[in-house]
């Protein structure tokens, strides 16, 4: 019994002992300069230097929320979309919990939503039949709604993201609704972003259709604007018919694709048109997403260029598209076709979007 309470002792003794913690060197020599672009409007880029830092980030404090930018090379990019004074809190980090940190303005002029290609708000033989300039502070709840999650199988593409609903994910404000896909984790997931869409709400059968937007980049990133036949629940994918006016791959900044997907069952049938820019990004600057559409044809343009055209001669006679059908804005984050994040993507990405109008003939 002697023994036993001895070796006890003895055990906790050894539990006990102090074990050494390497002290924490914090980064030093914090530099940085800041340039902006001579191009694009608004983006303003941080170059951070540090002896011992082993990643940096900057908090750019926009008005429609903070924009957190990390990089393991000092250098960050934000473009903001209105004038103003904007603070920016600049930090070297030896670990998340460990980091050097210092405040610089800067002074954003002669930028509006204006830069960029636009599209006029009326045309000769049409009604606005509908619009969204965005032009709140919150999201117009009469006309969208939110989906909430990963869906089935990642939305069926195996997507990374949960979608919510926080003001942090969508936004609106500045005359602009933005989406917002972050690295965070929420229901067992590592991104959130948001999907919102009109099911229900704002159904619509024909028309021209403007979307002035501007997109996010990067390895794994999927913005698109896009609809789906409003017989969806009914009828299922992909039979109620898809009409994606604009989808982009980040690791392909310069390139955007509509697509039709139709069929009875899964897989879908679907038919594909490109378009890319002869320089520059998407992410650089608004640019227009026309969807003309008709009683048996669809048109896709870009900043009024036309790239896809779809007709029942080049559908196989299955063509679900002279039915109403609702939109879907949203930014995912991995998935089949684009891939996954890996070191080089940046987050948060935002894809910003200006006004959705909807023309109808007279």
């Amino acid at each position: 019994m002697l023994t036993l309470v001895s070796l006890g002792m003895m055990l906790g003794f050894v539990g006990c002992e102090d074990k050494p913690v390497d002290p924490v060197v914090l980064p030093d020599n914090f530099t940085w300069t800041v340039d902006y672009s001579p191009s694009t409007k608004g983006k303003v880029t941080f170059t951070m230097k540090a002896s011992n830092a082993n990643y940096f980030s900057a908090i750019f404090k926009d008005k429609s929320g903070d924009v957190t930018v990390e990089s393991p090379n000092g250098v960050v990019s934000h473009t903001f979309a209105a004038e103003g004074t904007y603070e920016v809190i600049l930090k070297a980090h030896a670990s998340a919990a460990n980091y050097v940190k210092a405040l610089d303005t800067v002074e954003i002029t002669g930028v509006t939503l204006a830069d960029g290609y636009s599209t006029p708000t009326s045309y000769s033989g049409y009604n606005l039949a509908w619009a969204d300039e965005f032009s709140g502070d919150a999201l117009d709840l009469s006309s969208w709604g939110y989906d909430i999650g990963n869906g089935s199988g990642g939305w069926g593409n195996n997507e990374s993201q949960y979608y919510t609903s926080n003001t942090t994910n969508c936004s609106v404000g500045n005359g602009k609704l933005t989406i917002t896909a972050k690295k965070e984790s929420q229901g067992g997931f590592n991104y959130t972003s948001s999907r919102i869409l009109t099911k229900g709400k704002r159904e619509f059968q024909y028309g021209r259709i403007d979307i002035r937007a501007r997109l996010p980049k990067g390895q794994g990133i999927w913005p698109a604007l896009w609809m789906l036949g409003s017989n969806f629940s009914t009828v299922g994918w992909p039979k109620c018919g898809e009409l994606d006016i604009m989808e982009l791959i980040g690791h392909q900044p310069n390139r955007v694709h509509g697509t039709a997907h139709f069929g009875n069952q899964p897989p879908s049938t679907q038919r594909t048109g490109s378009y890319g820019l002869s320089s520059g990004n998407f992410s650089d600057a608004y640019h227009v997403f026309t969807m003309k559409w008709e009683n048996n044809l669809v048109e896709w343009y870009v900043d009024d260029v036309k790239f896809h055209t779809l007709t029942p001669s080049n559908t196989g006679g299955i063509y679900p598209f002279n039915q109403k059908f609702f939109f879907i804005f949203n930014v995912a984050v991995g998935g089949n076709w684009p891939g996954y994040p890996d070191a080089s993507t940046v987050f948060p990405q935002q894809m910003e979007v200006d006004y959705v109008r909807v023309f109808q003939k007279n």
